[in-house]
C-alpha cells in the first residue's frame, strides 16, 4: 500500500526521517511499518510506511514473505526480535536477499497487536551487526515511545473515513450505542446511523462490528 500524496503523508515520511535521524547512533537507516490489509486474509500484510522511499521493493517483499506474520503471531514467538539478516536459516528469502543487497545487516522488529490475530510490524534496519543487546532493547524502547503519536498520523494519512465517521465507530467500540454517541457529539441518533452506515460502505462490511474491526486494523482505532 502506497500511502496517498497529501498533507498527513508527508508528515509522516517526515516523522520516519526525523526518527531516524534520532537512531544514527545505532546506525539505524531505514524503517518498515507493516499493516494488517484490512480487506484481505489474515496472512496478508501490506506495506503502511518505508523510509527511504527507496526501499519501497525490499519492504514489499518482506511485506510478501511468512517471516513474523500470521503463523508467527499465533506461536508462542515473542513480540520482540533481533536478527542478523544474513545468518538466518532462511537467508534465501528475497526480503533478506534484498535487504542484504541494499547493504542492510541487522534488523529489530517490535509488533503492536490488534484484535482478530492482526498485528502492526515496525522493522528498524541498520547496515551493520548487532553485537549488544542493549542496542536492540533501545530500539524497541524507541519504537514504543514513538508509536502512538505515528499511529494516528498513518491512519490520517491513509484512512478512508471521514473525522466524524471515526469519531462514531471510536465510539462504538468503547460500548456506547447510536443514541449515546448522539448525546456525546451532540447531535442526532439518525445523524449518527448516518455516519455509521457511511463508514460501513467505506469499509466494504455489512454490520457495525465488522466496521470497527476493520477500523482497527487500519489504526483509526
Amino acid at each position: 500500500m502506497r500511502l496517498p500524496v497529501n498533507f498527513d503523508s508527508v508528515v509522516l515520511d517526515a516523522m520516519l526521517s526525523d526518527w531516524i535521524s534520532a537512531l544514527r547512533e545505532f546506525a539505524v537507516e531505514a524503517v518498515v511499518v507493516l499493516g494488517p490489509d484490512p480487506y484481505g486474509q489474515r496472512p496478508d500484510r501490506l506495506v503502511a510506511a518505508v523510509h527511504p522511499p527507496r526501499f519501497m521493493d525490499a519492504a514489499s517483499a518482506l511485506a510478501d514473505s511468512q517471516d513474523f506474520g500470521a503463523p508467527w503471531r499465533e506461536s508462542d514467538a515473542p513480540m520482540v526480535a533481533w536478527q542478523h539478516i544474513g545468518n538466518s536459516d532462511t537467508g534465501r528469502d528475497r526480503w533478506r536477499l534484498l535487504w542484504l543487497a541494499h547493504g542492510f545487516q541487522s534488523v529489530v522488529r517490535v509488533e503492536f497487536p490488534l484484535p482478530s490475530g492482526r498485528a502492526f510490524e515496525c522493522f528498524m534496519l541498520s547496515p551493520r551487526q548487532f553485537h549488544d543487546r542493549a542496542e536492540a532493547a533501545a530500539l524497541v524502547w524507541s519504537a514504543l515511545n514513538i508509536w502512538p503519536l505515528f499511529k494516528r498520523t498513518m491512519a490520517a494519512a491513509s484512512s478512508p473515513l471521514s473525522p466524524r465517521e471515526s469519531e462514531c465507530l471510536a465510539l462504538a467500540f468503547e460500548g456506547l450505542t447510536a443514541r449515546q454517541t448522539g448525546e456525546r457529539l451532540r447531535c442526532t441518533e439518525r445523524t449518527v446511523n448516518y455516519h455509521m452506515a457511511n463508514a460501513m460502505a467505506k469499509l466494504k462490511v455489512d454490520n457495525k462490528m465488522s466496521a470497527i474491526q476493520r477500523a482497527c486494523w487500519m489504526g483509526v482505532i
